[in-house]
């Protein structure tokens, strides 16, 4: 598609010269070796067409682990191999992947062997943001920054990257780093409407620190959407026993919250799932929201996000109440 480009607003990452589109697409969901790959490719190409560029994945998505990946690469040789270059492919090492004493957590043999087997599953040279994805409260930061350097020098990846460590992991991540003229280009929090934690003090370190933000599951596994405003129907995410929403995370409490939302939502012209996104990127230190699908149809109703970004002070301040 030769407008995909023009479909799609993009931000710096930080200090880096690294722009992302606003919306980027996880395969964490929806894209394992249970899942339909003709559904698989076709959501995908059209995130693409409609300029998602930035395809987020980690060597544990699935079910069962790996799938995502083997998936996503075999989308990468048969569709889209002479786009490479126009995509930002991110994985991440950290989470249970395989038994045994290596197969998780930050030691460097488990990151190594991790990068290895996900450019072998992806069928690719390199990717372009390697995550350390959880701190590893056993093994010294000084030997999970020594694994992250040793990738980004060997050219495994071009940026290194942190999810879910605290503010101070990772600062203390950022300098190790930084001592080696390693850029540690951004973190991936959760955050959304139901999970404000980042705002109390991470945010204002990764922009002190010239880092990005990218945000995962802005629209809380699919709560923010009107898919439960009349409860948990049965296709619904929290009704596959192969995901991590569970029903008993869907109270009365939330779902009344959700209920409220979606009011305001309506008067914005907006769906809650639109109306959610747009209140993540609000904040400019946010540089990308990760979405995810199972249905072409959300991907469209996320896509639309992009036509009304902007709030008034009065209904921040109405949402901001129905989130107390």
């Amino acid at each position: 598609m030769n407008n995909r480009y023009h479909l799609m607003q993009y931000r710096k990452c930080g200090h880096s010269g690294l722009l992302f589109p606003l919306l980027s697409f996880g395969l964490w969901h929806n894209f394992g070796g249970v899942d339909s790959y003709e559904n698989v490719k076709q959501i995908i190409l059209k995130a693409f067409d409609n300029g998602i560029t930035h395809f987020d994945l980690a060597n544990n998505y699935g079910p069962p682990p790996g799938s995502a990946e083997e998936n996503f690469g075999k989308l990468l040789k048969n569709e889209l191999a002479q786009y490479r270059d126009e995509l930002i492919i991110s994985t991440k090492a950290g989470y249970f992947m395989w038994p045994g004493p290596y197969g998780e957590w930050g030691s460097k043999k488990h990151i190594i062997a991790s990068i290895n087997q996900s450019l072998k599953r992806m069928g690719l040279e390199y990717v372009d943001i390697f995550y350390s994805h959880r701190p590893d409260p056993e093994t010294p930061f000084e030997e999970t920054a020594e694994a992250l350097i040793q990738i980004i020098r060997q050219g495994k990846a071009l940026y290194a990257a942190v999810s879910s460590y605290s503010p101070e992991e990772t600062v203390k991540m950022v300098n190790l780093l930084k001592k080696e003229n390693i850029r540690c280009l951004a973190h991936q929090p959760h955050y959304s409407m139901l999970n404000k934690s980042i705002e109390e003090k991470l945010l204002m370190t990764l922009s002190d620190l010239g880092m990005g933000c990218i945000v995962f599951s802005p629209l809380s596994q699919g709560i923010l959407t009107d898919k439960y405003l009349k409860g948990i129907p049965q296709n619904s995410r929290a009704a596959n026993p192969h995901g991590f929403l569970q029903e008993n995370q869907i109270t009365e409490t939330i779902l009344n919250k959700a209920r409220e939302l979606n009011r305001i939502a309506e008067k914005r012209n907006q769906t809650l799932a639109q109306m959610a996104l747009a209140w993540v990127l609000r904040k400019k230190e946010i540089t990308s929201a990760i979405i995810s699908c199972s249905k072409m149809s959300q991907l469209d109703d996320n896509l639309k996000t992009l036509n009304n970004l902007s709030f008034t002070d009065e209904e921040l301040k109405e949402i901001d109440t129905i989130l107390l």
